[in-house]
């Protein structure tokens, strides 16, 4: 399941923490602990791909090869549009940090939840989201199998030791025949992948750096959240994991 070896950048993490303390171990999808049971892996047009549910996959190491890029590509949006601690409606402030990419941001508030055109901390537009970014998405939603995918918002977030998010169904776009997809880049994480309901049974989904969840059609509206953060370093984006969100918002 795993994919090719991947050369490491030589760059410093991107939280400069502490060393490394071993070396990155892949824990297969079949031995996690679930609910459901997973399907075996199957290759698509040359590529690893475990199924989840009809509509749902993980890609296996699928962003690994543009790590780097990837990182640099975070270092910066952050530095015009940082991370912060979004409020809820209820007035609770979000454990995981968030920003975006792309001509739509994902913002909540005492307002509601809804995508924004401006940066309600600047008042300029979002970071334009950079062409690699837009074809990995492209190319994983196809390799999942949903061949017209455009995003037009990429929220990132960042997740540090005991970060977790919550139960919850991405529902505030305008179109629901799109994909969701999803890209998971230094700490471990668990993501839970549940069903039409918030009580539905969930399955638990290791993800690993590099992987990328892909969940559209039937599966478009499931419930979904990742589990408290374990703490760690990663090689290249230290203690911590950036998950990248990519969506036909408009």
């Amino acid at each position: 399941m795993s994919g090719p070896a991947v050369a490491r950048s030589a760059r410093r993490p991107l939280d400069e923490g502490a060393r490394p303390t071993d070396s990155r171990r892949r824990v297969t999808l079949a031995a996690a602990t679930t609910a459901h049971a997973i399907a075996p892996a199957s290759v698509e047009c040359g590529v690893d791909r475990v199924e989840l549910a009809p509509g749902a996959s993980v890609l296996p190491r699928f962003a690994a090869p543009i790590d780097a890029l990837l990182r640099e590509g975070v270092e910066a949006i952050t530095a015009s549009a940082p991370f912060r601690h979004m409020q809820t409606p209820g007035g609770f402030t979000m454990a995981v940090a968030m920003t975006n990419f792309g001509p739509l941001g994902w913002v909540t508030d005492k307002r509601g939840y809804r995508y924004a055109t401006l940066d309600p901390d600047s008042g300029l537009p979002w970071p334009a989201l950079p062409e690699a970014f837009r074809a990995l998405a492209v190319r994983a939603a196809r390799a999942a199998g949903f061949g017209d995918f455009e995003p037009d918002a990429c929220l990132v977030n960042r997740y540090v030791p005991g970060a977790r998010l919550s139960l919850h169904r991405d529902a505030d776009e305008r179109d629901f025949g799109q994909p969701i997809v999803s890209v998971s880049l230094g700490l471990p994480a668990t993501f839970l992948f549940g069903g039409a309901k918030r009580s539905d049974p969930t399955v638990r989904v290791p993800l690993e750096h590099g992987d990328v969840v892909v969940w559209g059609g039937d599966a478009r509206m499931r419930y979904h959240g990742v589990l408290a953060l374990k703490d760690g370093v990663d090689p290249l984006f230290g203690r911590q994991r950036i998950n990248l969100t990519f969506r036909k918002a408009g």
